[in-house]
């Protein structure tokens, strides 16, 4: 069994020419998770950080856990497969670690990835994720893939997944946003209870009323207090002092200390953001 990294380097709007550069600074300080997708469309710029390390020496390929999304316009069965093999061809990789269901919503099949209708609404399809979910399987069958999750899935399609009659392989996480401002307090503990891991994407981000996460005076006021910038006081602990060491200690203060009331508490990482994760495993 591995473990998924606690911490991870998210990639959504890292710009062409900034994210090959941004992966191997990452691998230099000690990341290991890696978050992707095929909507951010620089998984080769992605893949080019990473070879230029492994090539290095600075990391062997097992040293690393790489996560990808298939996206919505590739859920009809027959689609998955080769979704899944671009993606692969791009990082220069010959396998994922994981493997997410970007969100359980299909769209029309295209070159589009936002398929429009004349109302501007997106076009969707008639997949069913139960079904997308059986060729996700495949993918794992197959070693293209060592484990398969989804994100953005509320509790009742989570809960439909993992009622799947003939269910081969279940979800390992929930992608999902959560942050101070968006707790997601109920799904969570749905997650948790059916040993399903969460991963937090945006843990530093979100806005109220106009005002940035990381400029809100209670974050602000925390940090001062325990000695820490905002984005590492926005962070629970995740381990030992051991861990925080190893990841510059963004690890204060303890949502069970009551100073962010009613704050999430993820159980896996990710965010050129970064992403939150804790103490899951896959096989």
């Amino acid at each position: 069994m591995e473990k998924i990294p606690v911490l991870g380097l998210g990639t959504w709007k890292a710009a062409p020419g900034e994210v090959t550069e941004a992966v191997k600074v990452a691998i230099d300080a000690g990341y290991r998770h890696f978050d992707c997708a095929y909507l951010y469309h620089n998984e080769s710029e992605v893949g080019a950080g990473i070879q230029c390390k492994i090539k290095e020496g600075a990391v062997q390929r097992e040293d690393l856990f790489v996560v990808s999304k298939l996206w919505c316009t590739c859920h009809q069965k027959p689609l998955v497969r080769t979704a899944c093999s671009k993606t692969l061809k791009a990082l220069k990789l010959a396998y994922l670690d994981l493997y997410l269901v970007h969100w359980p919503m299909g769209f029309k099949p295209g070159k589009e990835d936002l398929p429009l209708n004349r109302s501007g609404m997106v076009i969707l399809s008639n997949t069913d994720f139960l079904d997308t979910w059986e060729a996700m399987e495949d993918l794992v069958t197959a070693g293209l893939v060592r484990a398969i999750g989804v994100s953005n899935f509320n509790h009742q399609q989570l809960e439909r997944l993992l009622n799947k009659p003939n269910l081969r392989f279940k979800p390992l996480t929930n992608q999902i946003e959560c942050h101070p401002y968006l707790a997601q307090k109920n799904l969570i503990s749905f997650c948790q209870s059916r040993d399903v891991s969460v991963t937090a994407y945006r843990p530093l981000g979100g806005s109220s009323g106009g005002a940035d996460l990381m400029d809100d005076p209670v974050v602000q006021a925390i940090a001062r207090r325990h000695l820490k910038s905002p984005a590492q006081a926005d962070f629970d602990p995740v381990s030992g002092p051991e861990e925080c060491d190893r990841h510059s200690q963004i690890c204060h203060p303890s949502a069970d200390s009551g100073e962010y009331p009613g704050r999430c508490r993820p159980q896996t990482s990710e965010g050129l953001g970064s992403c939150v994760s804790r103490g899951s495993s896959v096989p």
